[in-house]
């Protein structure tokens, strides 16, 4: 598929190969169709000498990439049977951890907007840009979804509990918490990317970004590591909110007050997910896990509801049931063995 029409643009010039994600009307959200679209262009740019470094973009002023086209997905689950969606995270799993393991340098300008499949796409690269207008975020919970395309192992290795507080609550961030989380490696101001893309065309990867690369504005999780990781080291999700409510910090009780909006079954399967990841190896493993998690959220109220309150209806008020934490009893359902629909990453040998 190719011209202007196509959701991924391609083309290579000098020493770069670029991608671009081009669906702006629908700020770049990731389809069946542009996953393989991505994962056939890095099959032939692997094999290519003269190719040495792939350029992530979006196309449009807004962003890198939205997430991943929950629409369908909600359509899907409503209405079908879950295999569409299974298969789409199959591929986009398995791109997320061929791109973690890409054997030339895969360059992610993760300008404006990076959330859920936009975090896919980029963070697992080996070079990673952010800007000042970057807002990051992994905000699943709000959907009655849980964090994937690694979003787990990523947050999980994040300092201290900043992963956790991410993942829960789906807040958004910045470029300078983005580097102090271990999402991005790079600040570049957005003025300087046109610059940037067309120096990393003809020169090493290393010398664009000292040429290029500026301090990052200071973020806002450094100063808030005192609450978060004392609250979020509780062993349940009650406890993290009575922790979030009796610490004091207004920060705090608010992020109190926005978990207690996010669906209780997600909230729950979410910090059981963190907590698995951690103690995990490989991205490979985690994503097997994630798989498996998101192939039975297919299965639960949540996932259509908290995406019809959302992004359909959009009158924000989902009904989300269980309604209570209290009423989450069943988390280790989410995690059961797929027999035969394994993705099976962790299985596969991998370089690096």
């Amino acid at each position: 598929m190719t011209g202007a029409a196509a959701p991924v643009l391609v083309h290579t010039v000098g020493r770069a190969a670029h991608l671009t994600l081009n669906r702006p009307e629908a700020l770049n959200a990731l389809n069946h169709v542009m996953v393989g679209l991505i994962d056939g262009a890095l099959t032939e740019w692997e094999r290519d000498p003269t190719v040495k470094t792939v350029v992530v973009t979006g196309a449009g002023a807004r962003g890198l990439c939205a997430g991943g086209d929950i629409r369908a997905v909600h359509d899907d689950a409503r209405d079908g049977d879950g295999r569409a969606s299974a298969e789409f995270w199959r591929d986009e799993y398995r791109l997320n951890a061929r791109i973690a393991r890409c054997p030339k340098p895969y360059v992610a300008v993760m300008d404006g907007i990076v959330m859920g499949g936009g975090v896919g796409i980029s963070a697992h690269g080996s070079v990673r840009i952010v800007t000042e207008r970057s807002r990051i975020a992994m905000p699943e919970t709000g959907i009655g979804f849980v964090p994937d395309v690694g979003g787990t192992y990523l947050l999980s290795r994040a300092p201290g509990e900043l992963g956790t507080h991410l993942a829960l609550t789906g807040a958004q961030i910045g470029a300078g918490d983005a580097l102090l989380c271990g999402l991005a490696d790079h600040y570049v101001p957005s003025e300087a990317l046109p610059d940037l893309v067309a120096d990393l065309d003809a020169r090493e990867v290393a010398e664009v970004l000292d040429r290029h690369g500026r301090p990052a504005p200071e973020g806002e999780l450094a100063s808030a590591r005192e609450w978060i990781d004392a609250c979020y080291t509780a062993d349940t999700v009650e406890e993290i909110i009575d922790r979030l409510r009796e610490h004091g910090a207004p920060e705090a009780k608010a992020a109190a007050d926005t978990l207690l909006t996010r669906s209780p079954t997600a909230l729950k399967i979410t910090l059981a997910a963190l907590r698995r990841a951690r103690r995990l190896g490989t991205l490979e493993e985690v994503l097997d896990q994630e798989y498996r998690v998101s192939c039975a959220a297919l299965t639960n109220p949540d996932l259509v509801e908290g995406v019809r309150a959302q992004i359909i209806d959009k009158d924000r008020s989902p009904r989300w049931s269980p309604a209570t934490l209290a009423e989450v009893t069943d988390v280790e359902r989410f995690f059961a063995p797929l027999g035969e629909r394994e993705l099976g990453l962790g299985d596969a040998p991998h370089s690096g």
